[in-house]
């Protein structure tokens, strides 16, 4: 089958014009030629038509050669000065065209990169803040209790002391350890390790051995679990860490002798896990807030980074999963969904 005639290509719209100045030359020639006049005269008429072959060159040479380079030298020369604000509009369907839409790609590209690396700028910016601010208590008191050390001459004080230093440390461990993970989470370096396992054991060994078996339970603790296994694809050891820190967010905020509730659920094919507190109510222009770094209750009666949750929320982002948290009429509920395996 011959493909169709077209003039998609500058070649084509080239040697098409040559053709047809060669017609329209050897026209001109014979008409002027054959015209009942002089020599002269037919030469002047043929020196016409050669006029108007030109210009006529010229204009097509212009329209579909020289402004559509010259327009993709401006937009090259915007866009190596980082201005993306105006695409290059060349619609033709053939080279010049292909470029322009090439370049346009690369330009919203770029911009995007550019958006990226501009916020990455910004939340590193913010994240050494936030950290300078957090290193400071500790460090103040390690620097306290250190001099502390070296002045005190009772030996009893001086190991309250040590161990001040070291727990202090401790929490600046933890810390660190919880910006890096959520930091590699942020950036994709983390990597999910997806197996199959039972949902419900996991959830009964997480709750076990943060609600049931704590010594420092000050809550009526309210569960219900399926009695049956429900299997689960997803990385064990992250699902592990969402629960954890769900759980541990839930008895800092409980109330002395409230209740505190664990859910886990099927319906249709899916499992919902809720964790419930009975305390004080997140205020209602801060829920969005409460899944982002450094974010911390300013009623809350303890201490914290404000990591927990936002390590939580880029673990279930990263799987599609949907969460969130709700306001009840005597406490806060968590919750999020992940779908049943066979």
């Amino acid at each position: 089958m011959k493909e169709a005639f077209s003039l998609r290509t500058v070649r084509k719209k080239i040697v098409m014009l040559s053709k047809l100045a060669g017609i329209v030359l050897i026209f001109s020639y014979i008409l002027s030629t054959h015209l009942p006049v002089s020599e002269d005269v037919s030469f002047l008429i043929w020196m016409g038509f050669l006029l108007l072959l030109v210009l006529g060159m010229d204009f097509f040479m212009s329209r579909f050669i020289t402004k559509p380079i010259s327009e993709l030298n401006t937009s090259a020369k915007r866009m190596a000065g980082l201005d993306f604000s105006a695409p290059c509009n060349i619609t033709s369907t053939d080279e010049f065209g292909e470029l322009s839409a090439s370049l346009n790609t690369m330009a919203e590209n770029l911009q995007q990169a550019l958006s990226r690396l501009e916020n990455s700028l910004e939340e590193r910016k913010e994240l050494v803040d936030s950290l300078s601010h957090e290193m400071k208590t500790p460090l103040g008191i390690i620097r306290a209790y250190a001099e502390g050390l070296q002045d005190e001459p009772d030996e009893t004080k001086k190991q309250k002391y040590a161990q001040v230093i070291v727990s202090e440390v401790e929490r600046m461990n933890d810390l660190i350890v919880a910006l890096l993970d959520l930091s590699a989470l942020e950036s994709g370096a983390a990597q999910l390790n997806v197996i199959r396992f039972d949902f419900v054991e996991l959830v009964e060994t997480v709750a076990g051995r943060l609600l049931v078996d704590a010594p420092d339970t000050n809550f009526e603790l309210q569960y219900e679990l399926p009695e049956q296994k429900f299997f689960v694809r997803t990385d064990q050891q992250r699902m592990e860490q969402v629960l954890g820190n769900l759980i541990v967010n839930a008895k800092k905020n409980v109330f002395p002798g409230g209740v505190l509730r664990l859910e886990l659920t099927e319906d249709d094919g899916d499992l919902h896990f809720a964790i419930f507190n009975q305390g004080r109510p997140i205020p209602a222009d801060n829920l969005p807030k409460i899944w982002t770094k450094f974010y911390r209750d300013s009623g809350a009666e303890y201490s914290g980074y404000g990591l927990g949750l936002s390590i939580v929320a880029q673990i279930l982002s990263m799987q599609k999963l949907p969460y969130g948290a709700e306001n009840l009429a005597d406490g806060v509920r968590f919750y999020f969904s992940i779908p049943a395996a066979e």
